[in-house]
């Protein structure tokens, strides 16, 4: 590996971290421009390599890290954390997470048909059409969007896509 990608590992590190920090925070506070979102995911990507080289270079001291408690309780202490991300609609503090729009599209997928339909100022059954015309089993005009959606083997995103081209009246 030439000399110049060990000597520029950690302020790589360093620099993309403190990018990752700041564009965190924006995105975090709802705050800043647009091109937070992709800068903080590419550029938190990019982040990987300069890891990667820093682990390589430095790894006979991180693996004395993993003889003592510390390494093994604070990775254990961010997996917990990481985990509570997982569950669908949560967030750290338990109430639906991400942006209020996908926080209000998660509660819509719970809507039936005839819960939707004078929402949009349309029949059941043009929405039940739209749905059939994309792919969908509609077995009952009751079912919530996330039933119909999942037993017909697609996602909600496309069940919001197809409710979108309902047409207008």
């Amino acid at each position: 590996m030439p000399q110049v990608l060990y000597r520029y590992a950690t302020p790589l590190i360093t620099g993309l971290f403190l990018v990752s920090l700041i564009s965190g925070l924006a995105l975090f506070l709802h705050i800043g421009p647009s091109g937070f979102h992709p800068m903080h995911e590419w550029l938190s990507l990019v982040l990987i390599l300069p890891f990667g080289l820093h682990i390589w270079r430095n790894w006979r001291p991180m693996i004395s890290y993993f003889k003592h408690a510390p390494m093994v309780v604070a990775l254990m202490i961010s997996l917990a954390a990481g985990a509570v991300f997982m569950f669908p609609g949560t967030s750290a503090n338990g109430s639906p997470g991400g942006p209020p729009q996908f926080a209000f599209a998660d509660r819509l997928m719970q809507a039936s048909v005839a819960e939707i339909a004078p929402a949009l100022h349309v029949a059941p059954q043009d929405i039940t059409a739209a749905l059939i015309d994309a792919g969908f089993t509609v077995a009952a005009l009751d079912l919530p969007l996330s039933k119909i959606a999942e037993s017909s083997g697609k996602s909600p995103a496309q069940a919001l896509a197809a409710l979108n081209a309902v047409p207008s009246p």
